[in-house]
């Protein structure tokens, strides 16, 4: 079986060309919006697709008896194995979606960043996830959300597509998972993309106004969605569990 990497333009790897869905040093508080979503849902053992350079998944190490973090590409698995050298605790594997992952004992949580959008067969790399998770354990996704927003930027990082929660949803149910959580989020975040992005032509997000975004968008964002739920977002988030047996 092949990968939906396979079939997708990405950038070369390297520690300023990969897409940090982290927004970098200059988006200290979208990093910690991520870290906020993710965390209440993830159980003591996690699996990390597309794990980068490791920032994202040391984060969960407190709470974590097990970790295994993984990448498709070797330069990112080269600096995970430096990253994590001589932690009994945390596994380094390499791989690419849809297939059968080399994990010998399931975990209770799966996390994809921003992963699924590079995946044409998205579907069946669920069903990939769900064979090595615990039943009743959950599979969390962060993908791009809605086609209006896609631009020369998703095209050179490798984007398939950008979701909706209809779409996301119907391709969990295809997966075989049950939606615990499913719902756009970063709203104000999706309307500065669109104007900057989209609608201002710019090909990759510039670094002084992605500062400019993660001081008065991202806090504004957090302090609406607490109230309300948004009817669209930059963002689709899902926590999906995998059926007990």
């Amino acid at each position: 079986m092949s990968s939906g990497y396979d079939r997708v333009v990405q950038p070369a790897a390297g520690d300023e060309a990969l897409e940090n869905h982290l927004g970098g040093d200059e988006a200290k508080n979208y990093r910690q919006y991520e870290f906020d979503m993710v965390a209440p849902h993830v159980g003591r053992s996690m699996l990390e697709i597309g794990s980068g350079l490791g920032h994202f998944a040391e984060q969960f190490l407190p709470r974590l008896d097990r970790l295994v973090v993984s990448d498709f590409d070797p330069y990112c698995v080269e600096q995970l194995g430096k990253r994590f050298e001589g932690r009994d605790d945390i596994s380094v594997l390499q791989f690419g979606l849809p297939t059968e992952i080399p994990l010998e004992d399931k975990v209770d949580t799966v996390v994809l960043m921003n992963v699924l959008e590079h995946i044409e067969e998205d579907a069946e790399a669920l069903r990939s996830l769900a064979r090595v998770t615990q039943p009743g354990g959950r599979i969390i996704i962060w993908v791009p959300g809605y086609m209006q927003l896609y631009g020369d930027f998703d095209r050179k990082v490798g984007h398939v597509q950008r979701y909706t929660p209809k779409t996301l949803g119907a391709t969990v149910a295809k997966a075989g998972l049950e939606p615990e959580v499913l719902k756009p989020i970063n709203f104000l975040g999706g309307i500065a993309w669109w104007a900057a992005v989209r609608r201002g032509g710019v090909g990759y997000p510039d670094p002084r106004l992605v500062k400019i975004y993660d001081r008065t968008v991202v806090p504004a964002t957090r302090l609406i969605e607490r109230f309300i739920r948004p009817p669209f977002g930059q963002t689709v988030f899902c926590v999906a569990r995998v059926p007990a047996a």
